[in-house]
């Protein structure tokens, strides 16, 4: 299926596998994948790292606000990096979601994102999944996905993934760290978690990723009238 040069943004709740569908639409249609959940983490990695965010949780956004601009955050093929090192397994710990959120919703914060976003979106063929894509990113995206799940399956898909990364994570605590993340997230006066108006909504609760990419290749084809 040949699908046109356009910008897909996929939005949703944490732990919906908004990552897994976006990577898997890049390898098979060519696109570019964008992580923005990834860049926001890379972030909040980069103040705990150099003494901005207290045990407390408190946020130094002075300080954080005069480092932001020498934070040299990149994408490559092999995940996020900072500088020349890798940092995707550091910031997929329960350390750093725990304190996403909070960091994410600081307005020069996301401003700081948004312009990295923006200059990869210019060359179209793009896929990118978060929580404001469609709505404050990418508001003109011609494919627009708002991904969800239910609160169990979610926590579940978050702990099996930690403990596949050798974590020794708690149910429990990957429950209450979701829920607190979707509050967050959905609260936040900045550009806040929401389904933009013409985003095509995905429950994956009981879908395998199969039968993701079968919906999503019968939206294109309803979309764009491809006949192959």
């Amino acid at each position: 299926m040949n699908i046109p040069d356009i910008i897909i943004a996929i939005d949703g709740y944490s732990s919906t596998g908004k990552s897994t569908l976006a990577k898997l639409i890049a390898e098979e249609y060519s696109f570019l994948y964008l992580d923005s959940g990834a860049m926001y983490r890379g972030v909040t990695l980069y103040a705990l790292e150099n003494g901005l965010i207290d045990k407390e949780g408190t946020i130094d956004e002075a300080g954080l606000r005069t480092a932001l601009p020498t934070l040299d955050l990149d994408f490559r093929t092999d995940g996020t990096y900072i500088g020349d090192r890798c940092v995707e397994k550091l910031i997929r710990t329960l350390e750093v979601s725990s304190h996403v959120s909070p960091v994410s919703a600081i307005p020069f914060v996301r401003n700081f994102v948004d312009e990295k976003l923006h200059a990869f979106g210019k060359r179209k063929r793009v896929v990118m999944d978060g929580r404001d894509i469609g709505t404050t990113v990418f508001p003109d995206a011609e494919v627009k996905i708002f991904m969800t799940a239910s609160a169990e399956v979610r926590a579940q898909r978050r702990f099996d993934e930690m403990k596949m990364k050798g974590q020794e994570p708690v149910l429990e605590e990957v429950m209450k760290n979701l829920l607190e993340r979707d509050y967050i997230d959905s609260h936040r006066e900045t550009s806040p978690l929401s389904r933009a108006a013409d985003a095509y909504v995905l429950d994956n609760s009981d879908m395998t990723l199969h039968e993701e990419t079968v919906w999503f290749q019968g939206l294109c084809q309803g979309k764009f009238g491809i006949l192959e």
